[in-house]
């Protein structure tokens, strides 16, 4: 595991990218918008010629990448360049389902394939403090564990291939729920007179207490978006994504059904690429007023 290859540089891509950097691995790196390479190479990365050029060039190839689809076509373009102990880490948030295909798909090749999506934002990232939840062989999680360890504080591995995108599903079940109440509480606070700038305060070491609470709560408050830390449309997509398993599995999720509804809604009404602080609108001002 000399090289490593990055694609997809992000919200989330670009911080994990440079830790990566910082630590001294050889790294090469490509994204659809090139440009958003560019401080990477400053820092010393490779700006690979095109995708295909990341997985023949490199030992593990991370996927940084929005959605199942995105994941899709980048494996389906570049799954001829795979060769013999190759491993693929994809840190995105995808379809179970559709993760055991494309490991399936490269594991033919002779390569491996670990999901391993990510909990703890742009902050988490840029700390080298993510959650990660692992699914595949775990002797390769294993051996990517120094790797990992840059960029996380912990890595637990859950299962076969799926099992790490069955565990972010369940992640973030529990985040789009907790700030959907979150932006309840605030509303109800300030409606009822009380100081909604201390409920993170007066909350901290009881039961209500989180870390979306102490992020959420102050934001919401102080009407403060930006930055933006991730995007309504991304706990659109896993809260979509878990109600549809649920289906599959055969397991009741009706505040998570709820929850994916109030998040489309607000999606919809012009915040798909805000932050999920702006939950607090949903309860406190016009659908139309979206400054700020």
């Amino acid at each position: 595991m000399k090289t490593i290859g990055f694609i997809g540089i992000g919200l989330m891509g670009r911080p994990m990218s440079s830790r990566l950097l910082g630590a001294g691995f050889s790294l090469t790196v490509w994204n659809r918008s090139f440009e958003k390479c560019l401080p990477l190479v400053n820092d010393g990365a490779k700006q690979a010629a095109s995708v295909n050029d990341v997985v023949s060039s490199c030992d593990v190839i991370c996927l940084c990448l929005s959605d199942t689809m995105a994941v899709e076509q980048v494996v389906a373009k570049v799954l001829p360049e795979f060769t013999q102990g190759q491993v693929v880490v994809d840190f995105s948030s995808i379809d179970p389902i559709s993760t055991r295909r494309l490991a399936s798909q490269v594991q033919q090749k002779g390569a491996f394939w670990v999901d391993c999506p990510v909990s703890g934002g742009v902050a988490g990232a840029a700390a080298g403090t993510l959650a990660m939840m692992a699914g595949g062989e775990e002797v390769i999680v294993d051996q990517l564990r120094p790797v990992l360890a840059h960029l996380s504080s912990r890595v637990t591995y859950m299962g076969p291939n799926g099992a790490g995108q069955y565990t972010k599903i369940c992640n973030q079940m529990i985040v789009g729920c907790n700030a959907l109440v979150i932006a309840e509480v605030v509303a109800l606070a300030e409606k009822a007179g009380v100081n909604s700038q201390k409920l993170a305060e007066a909350f901290a070491g009881g039961f209500a207490d989180s870390k979306p609470l102490q992020i959420l709560a102050p934001e919401m408050a102080e009407r403060r978006f930006d930055p933006i830390k991730w995007h309504v449309k991304t706990l659109s997509k896993d809260l979509d994504m878990a109600i549809e398993h649920s289906k599959i599995v055969a397991s009741s999720t009706p505040m998570s059904a709820l929850a994916a509804q109030l998040m489309r809604l607000h999606a919809c009404q012009g915040f798909a690429d805000k932050d999920p602080s702006t939950l607090i609108r949903l309860y406190t001002e016009a659908a139309n007023d979206h400054d700020g």
